[in-house]
């Protein structure tokens, strides 16, 4: 994994720039839509996509599996976030105005919300691969919305989607895992079956 841009490199400075373009032109529902995002990190983002019965209390299998994968993010990203403490957009430039939860922590590089989201979006595509294509652009909105929110760099975005995409590859190892999804995907296929012939 590659360190970070240096808080005096061009790359910072670029994204930064790229932050204040995003503040000055996020719309109401792009504001709306990060605050949201910002405070829900489970597989039941995707509920757009899936309809009125894409929820834990319908999908408890899907649920329980949801939990564990987002918890699969915070073992790798804290001690890397750790590590590398690179400042927060808003640390370092203090002219932003972040609209989503801040913290005083030098912890922007991965982005935790990022690594979750790919994370679970992967777990979803597979579960469920002919909606692979909706699932993956919503997981991009999903960690785009970091962007929005002026609390993380694009190339925290990057190096989280990277991180993600080796964790699922070594998760699809286990046997394990792989029961768990055929379980989950079994569960979606029937319970949303039977929720849509009502």
């Amino acid at each position: 994994m590659e360190h970070p841009p240096t808080d005096n490199s061009a790359t910072t400075a670029r994204e930064l720039e790229q932050l204040h373009k995003l503040e000055v032109t996020r719309t109401p529902q792009d504001v709306q839509a990060a605050k949201a995002d910002d405070v829900e990190q489970d597989i039941f983002i995707y509920r757009n996509i899936f309809g009125s019965g894409f929820t834990a209390e319908n999908l408890p299998v899907l649920a329980a599996l949801s939990a564990d994968v987002h918890n699969e993010e915070g073992v790798a990203s804290t001690p890397l976030k750790n590590a590398f403490a690179r400042p927060r957009p808003y640390q370092l430039d203090s002219t932003l105005h972040p609209i989503c939860k801040v913290t005083t922590e030098h912890n922007s590089y991965p982005s935790g919300h990022t690594l979750s989201g790919y994370l679970l979006g992967y777990t979803m595509a597979y579960i469920a691969p002919d909606k692979k294509d909706l699932i993956l652009a919503r997981t991009d909105a999903y960690a785009q919305h970091r962007l929005t929110c002026g609390v993380h760099y694009a190339s925290d975005l990057v190096a989280s989607r990277e991180i993600a995409s080796a964790m699922f590859g070594a998760m699809l190892a286990n046997p394990v895992f792989r029961a768990r999804l055929a379980a989950a995907q079994q569960e979606l296929q029937q319970r949303l079956t039977v929720t849509a012939s009502r």
